[in-house]
């Protein structure tokens, strides 16, 4: 068991190219000093959060810099961030980097990076950052006060116009579980900047049990769909190794489940037998998450997420664009070739060598604190930049990647299904037929496609006879780009009574796959949308995760229905499902 969990929390770790260790530098141009600090809230327990501070050589009370926080992802800690805070330090930034709560030595179990307490203890920290005392201890005990920071800039009022003495000039900067405490921490202080919340999510219930049809607001659904089996296991596994690795800072932290709150455990474990998850988790998740309190972040923001990921997809970070964009809120985008599912392309982005003269993301990263924390830099580039992976070049990814004013980029093209097989375009009258499937009993997977979160070699793709349908269309002539978002409108026959407990509903998966000229065929981003359907007699809108692809000349674009995935756990009982072709039944891809 306890190779498994090594094995998975360096997967984690990869996945995002997080450092393990503090990268080493010839000459540092800063000081460095671990600091403990008190961040205990009104409502909550005490913590002893732990963190390494960054200070330049020649800051000083007359000749002040600004401030940038950060914090690990799921499973590191402040020294995962030591390369990105070195970097940011040679750059004239006093720096903060800490270990999330929960862990790398940071006392309280994991809170997914609520608003409280995880919020309220970056504020805490925003407040040391700013000048405040009784806070910073030499030691975990909080016996010993560490001196008075006097060397950030400070502001005259905060982003609701409150003057305050504690107010530093403040960005923060992160990725994954250290992308999100940054939309936490802002919903609650309004004294921070600026922040780059990278490879992180919108709705953590989305994430975990995401169903793509029926969504209210952004990726929320009052329904759950299909549960991430593997990713769920591989975040309980890395926050079991927390516990244990952490216990001597909290050694209650042992029982039960180790470093998360129980029910969490239990409903994470749970799910993989049940093919859901507790109701109350899932809310929870997503009171926790912002989604539900967008309307608090008002910094300016620059999302960027991967292309390689199947943890947050895009639709995540599209859901908080749109929904910081409608406020006016200050927002761009970039979508990067790296994530949780792959490591980023050479010239691209690395947080284990960060370095703004050879990687666009970093660059970009850089530009974006530089302009709203010193003002100066050349701006803060385009709104939208997209990586495209058939682009070839030397040294910076910069020529890869496409930019836009929108994220809604190209036309939408229209295809219907056709015949038994067949995806046609709108122009060409589909023919009549229907496809017949059966979903597999107990949820079980019917796919051989890439294992998410584990590593694992997979086999060559291929589905379980009659268990899926599909339909292609005929051999392109020219190379066809997709960027963004597919939707899928689509009815589908099956003998289902509506209201029928979630255990005894329909679970479909829709994926587009390329199908090369010697048929061998790649799901695109390893991404699947998965449903559940309550009702058959409804017609419904799919909306599969959103990815940067060309299609070669001679390649197919397959549409992919089917009753059961390697990576999630699908409908409790078999189901015979038809599909009809149709004009009505139709895939819509944002093409460029």
């Amino acid at each position: 068991m306890r190779t498994l969990v090594v094995s998975t929390l360096a997967l984690l770790l990869a996945a995002v190219g997080i450092a393990v260790a503090p990268q080493a530098y010839a000459s540092d141009a800063f000081t460095v000093i671990t600091l403990h600090f008190d961040a205990a809230h009104d409502s909550g327990p005490r913590c002893d959060v732990v963190g390494d501070l960054y200070v330049p050589h020649g800051v000083s009370p007359s000749n002040r810099a600004p401030a940038v926080l950060t914090t690990n992802g799921f499973g590191g800690s402040k020294d995962s961030q030591a390369p990105l805070a070195r970097m940011y330090a040679s750059r004239g930034y006093v720096v903060l980097a800490y270990s999330g709560l929960g862990f790398g030595g940071s006392s309280c179990r994991i809170t997914f990076d609520s608003p409280i307490p995880d919020g309220a203890a970056a504020s805490r920290l925003v407040s040391y950052l700013g000048g405040a005392t009784g806070i910073a201890f030499r030691d975990a005990a909080h016996t010993k006060p560490a001196p008075r920071l006097d060397a950030v800039v400070h502001d005259g009022v905060d982003h609701r116009g409150t003057r305050r003495s504690d107010d530093p000039r403040v960005g923060m900067i992160g990725g994954s579980y250290g992308g999100h405490i940054q939309f936490a921490a802002a919903s609650v202080d309004p004294r921070i900047d600026a922040i780059v919340p990278m490879v992180t999510w919108n709705d953590l219930s989305y994430s975990l049990s995401p169903n793509n049809t029926g969504q209210s607001v952004g990726v929320t659904t009052p329904t759950q769909g299909a549960v991430k089996i593997n990713w769920s296991a591989s975040l309980a596994a890395a926050g079991l190794m927390s516990g244990v690795q952490h216990a001597s800072v909290e050694p209650q932290r042992l029982t039960g489940c180790p470093d998360f709150p129980a029910a969490v455990c239990s409903a994470l474990v749970g799910s993989a037998t049940s093919g859901t998850v507790d109701r109350s988790i899932l809310d929870g998740f997503r009171r926790g998450s912002v989604a539900s309190f967008l309307d608090r972040v008002t910094v300016p923001t620059l999302l960027v997420q991967g292309q390689k990921d199947t943890l947050f997809n895009i639709q995540e970070a599209l859901a908080t664009y749109r929904g910081l964009s409608a406020k006016g809120v200050p927002t761009a985008m970039i979508w990067f070739s790296g994530g949780h599912s792959g490591t980023p392309a050479a010239g691209d982005y690395s947080s284990t060598t960060p370095n703004p003269d050879t990687q666009y993301v970093t660059q970009r990263a850089v530009g974006w604190l530089d302009h709203y924390l010193k003002g100066s830099g050349p701006g803060t580039g385009p709104r939208f930049a997209y990586y495209r992976d058939w682009i070839d070049y030397r040294g910076i990814a910069a020529p890869a990647y496409a930019t836009a004013g929108s994220v809604d980029v190209g036309s939408r093209a229209q295809y219907a299904l056709s015949g038994a097989t067949g995806l046609v375009p709108s122009a060409t009258p589909p023919r009549p037929g229907t496809a017949r499937l059966t979903t597999p009993p107990a949820g079980l997977p019917t796919t051989h496609d890439v294992p998410d979160a584990l590593g694992l070699v997979s086999l060559p793709e291929r589905d379980v006879a009659g268990t899926y349908a599909w339909w292609d269309t005929a051999p392109l002539r020219s190379a066809l780009d997709v960027v963004g978002t597919p939707t899928l409108r689509l009815r589908v026959s099956a003998p289902l009574d509506v209201g029928a407990p979630l255990a005894d509903q329909l679970v479909l998966f829709a994926r587009i796959v390329d199908v090369g000229a010697d048929g061998s065929s790649t799901t695109v981003g390893n991404l699947v949308a998965p449903v559940r359907i309550s009702d058959p007699r409804v017609p419904m809108t799919i909306t599969i995760p959103a990815f940067v692809h060309r299609f070669a000349p001679g390649h197919r674009l397959r549409l992919v229905v089917s009753g059961g995935s390697t990576n999630y756990r699908g409908g409790m009982r078999p189901i015979p499902v038809s599909i009809d072709a149709g004009a009505d039944q139709t895939l819509g891809l944002p093409i460029v």
